[in-house]
């Protein structure tokens, strides 16, 4: 149907950045969509960009040299975030600097710095919880969240932050997909 609106689907989303300094800016976005959808970015900094800390490219083990030899206008990284995201529920782990990164971001670029709305990852496992087991009290369903959360989270220790943002989002996707495992099979009595 021409015009159709697709439901906004969960969209979890990590930045990789200079520093955590206060003149901090995002060098690499990505995100991962729970329909499988993937995209990853290098943001080549802006010009007037210069905060660069050496023990954050020792985690991440992105350069400066390379983000401003292989890095992506920073304007076509945030037009293409708006393009991708914008019908969605987006969820990051750290909202108050992936919020920092993404109104750095867009306001760079030109565009509205609030143009998305990031929500914190432990809103969508509430969420899944809440879906899965409709009608049980609203302290029932954050106690079971809390749980499921912790669960998905010990069972997934294994994979220790990558420190890259495209591997970051898929750990966070995956952390909500156990929860929402987990919850579907308390509804299914399991």
């Amino acid at each position: 149907m021409v015009g159709a609106r697709h439901p906004a689907m969960r969209v979890f989303l990590d930045f990789e950045a200079s520093s955590l300094g206060p003149d901090s800016y995002p060098i690499e976005v990505g995100w991962a969509g729970e329909d499988g959808s993937l995209e990853s970015w290098l943001i080549r900094p802006a010009p007037d960009w210069t905060d660069w800390d050496p023990t954050a490219e020792a985690l991440h083990g992105l350069s400066r040299e390379r983000l401003l030899a292989a890095g992506q206008p920073l304007e076509a990284v945030a037009r293409r975030a708006l393009e991708a995201l914008s019908d969605h529920e987006v969820y990051v782990s750290a909202p108050s600097w992936d919020g920092k990164w993404m109104s750095v971001l867009l306001r760079a670029a030109g565009l509205p710095r609030h143009a998305l709305r990031l929500k914190d990852v432990d809103e969508a496992a509430r969420a899944a919880v809440a879906e899965a087991l409709p009608g049980r009290p609203d302290d029932e369903l954050a106690m079971l969240a809390t749980v499921f959360l912790a669960a998905a989270r010990r069972r997934l220790a294994d994979e220790p932050p990558k420190h890259r943002a495209l591997a970051d989002a898929q750990a966070e996707l995956a952390i909500w997909r156990e929860v929402r495992r987990l919850a579907l099979a308390a509804a299914a009595g399991g």
